[in-house]
């Protein structure tokens, strides 16, 4: 997770955010245990309270369950409701604006199929 923070959200919902995208990423993967709120509390240096609020919001979401006396873990079926919340996020809030971007550069299909190869085989990423 990155040690950086912006001025633009709350602390707590930066760390909610990294924590979904490293389960949507495949580096917390469904029942692998998060890191202690004290583990992140110190490496981030931000308030041990902070950490358990963004946490307990990931379980208010459903997305992470507390086992009492063991810590918090990734919940069955995390992943696959983040996908699902943010491919309607995508296209709610980011397909429009990259809808006008393309027609008003006038692109087709074919250019943009090239263009995402290119980048693919750039990254050395799979197309999923």
């Amino acid at each position: 997770m990155s040690r950086e923070w912006n001025d633009g959200q709350p602390i707590y919902r930066q760390l909610r955010d990294r924590v979904v995208h490293m389960i949507l990423d495949g580096v917390l993967k469904e029942g692998d245990p998060l890191p202690s709120v004290r583990n992140v509390a110190a490496e981030y240096r931000v308030n041990p309270l902070t950490v358990l609020k963004a946490y307990q919001q990931l379980v208010s979401e459903e997305l992470v369950e507390t086992r009492r006396g063991l810590g918090m873990f990734v919940k069955s079926g995390a992943r696959n409701l983040l996908v699902k919340g943010e491919r309607q996020k995508f296209l709610n809030e980011h397909w429009p604006r990259v809808h006008a971007t393309i027609k008003r550069l006038g692109l087709d299909p074919k250019e943009l199929l090239e263009a995402a190869a290119r980048h693919s085989s750039k990254t050395g990423k799979e197309k999923h």
